[in-house]
C-alpha cells in the first residue's frame, strides 16, 4: 500500500522502496495518482469470467486468465491467479479438463466451461451484499489481489496515495470501458504532460462487497495493476493490523 504523494521520489514505509511519483496535480484540471513500482511484473490480461453460485447469498467468481501447458490459470474470487491441472481443486473449484483456450471446471457437482475471450457469465447474487473486506499484504507490504470492474476481472493494488481508481488504457480496453468520449484530464508524468480520461465505473466488486458509481481515471500508459484509490476506499472504514487490512463498508 503506497503513500507516495510528492512530485519527487519518496520512500514509502509500507512499500519499503523508493517509488517515483506517477502523476501530480497542477493548476489545470488534473488528477493525483501514484505509480506502481517498475519492479512489478505485468499480470497476464484476464480474458473471461464466470460467476457460479456458491450459496443463495454469495456468488463465486471464477476466471480463466490463461493456459500454461496442461494447466489452467484460474482466478477464484479475490485470490491471486492459481495454475491448476486436471483433477486439481482450489476453493471448491475442480478442474476437469484443459484445452488450448478452454477449461472445464466443476463446483458442487455442476460443470461449466470457461474460455479465453468469452464474455462474462453471471449466475447467483451479484448485488454484493457483503460489507467487510479482509486483505493480507504480500512479502513487500503491498495489498494486491483480484476483483471485478463492471463484472469483469481485474488485478488491483491498494494505493491510498491515489485520489481515484487508476486504470491503464490496455486494461480499460479489455474491460470494455467507453472512455474516449469521457471528460479529458491533463496529467504530468515522467514523460511530460499527457491526457487521460475521467469516468464513472458502474461497479467495483471485491469478494462479495460491491460499490456502485465509482470515479476512475484511465491513463494512456499501461500499468501492471489497477490502482485502487480513494474514490473506492472512502466508502470504507479502514483499519490496519500488522500485515492485514480490514475495510468495513460505511453506512
Amino acid at each position: 500500500m503506497c503513500h507516495c504523494r510528492s512530485t519527487t521520489s519518496a520512500t514509502d514505509p509500507d512499500c519499503g522502496a523508493t517509488l517515483p511519483a506517477y502523476v501530480r496535480e497542477t493548476p489545470l484540471p488534473m488528477t493525483s495518482l501514484t505509480r506502481a513500482s517498475k519492479r512489478f511484473a505485468a499480470i497476464a490480461a484476464v480474458s473471461t469470467a464466470v460467476a457460479l453460485a456458491a450459496s443463495p447469498a454469495l456468488a463465486q467468481s471464477v476466471a480463466l486468465a490463461g493456459v500454461l501447458g496442461t494447466k489452467a490459470l484460474l482466478v477464484v474470487d479475490a485470490h491471486p491467479p492459481r495454475a491448476l491441472g486436471t483433477g486439481d481443486e482450489f476453493e471448491g473449484v475442480k478442474v476437469i479438463a484443459v484445452t488450448r483456450d478452454e477449461a472445464t471446471i466443476e463446483i458442487k457437482g455442476a460443470r461449466r466451461s470457461v474460455r479465453l475471450g468469452e464474455a462474462p457469465v453471471s449466475i447467483g447474487n451479484r448485488g454484493g451484499s457483503g460489507r467487510r473486506i479482509v486483505l493480507n499484504a504480500d512479502s513487500r507490504g503491498h495489498f494486491i489481489n483480484s476483483g471485478l470492474i463492471n463484472g469483469k476481472v481485474m488485478q488491483y493494488m491498494v494505493d491510498t496515495g491515489a485520489s481515484t481508481i487508476a486504470i491503464g488504457r490496455p486494461d480499460a480496453d479489455r474491460l470494455g470501458l467507453v472512455y474516449q468520449s469521457a471528460e479529458p484530464v491533463r496529467m504530468n508524468t515522467a514523460n511530460g504532460v499527457t491526457q487521460g480520461w475521467r469516468l464513472k465505473l458502474d461497479s467495483v466488486r471485491i469478494g462479495d462487497v460491491e460499490v456502485f458509481g465509482v470515479e476512475a481515471i484511465v491513463t494512456p500508459q499501461a500499468m501492471p495493476y489497477v490502482l485502487l484509490g480513494n474514490s473506492f476506499l472512502t466508502s470504507f472504514q479502514m483499519t490496519r493490523n500488522n500485515e492485514q487490512m480490514v475495510l468495513e463498508k460505511r453506512n
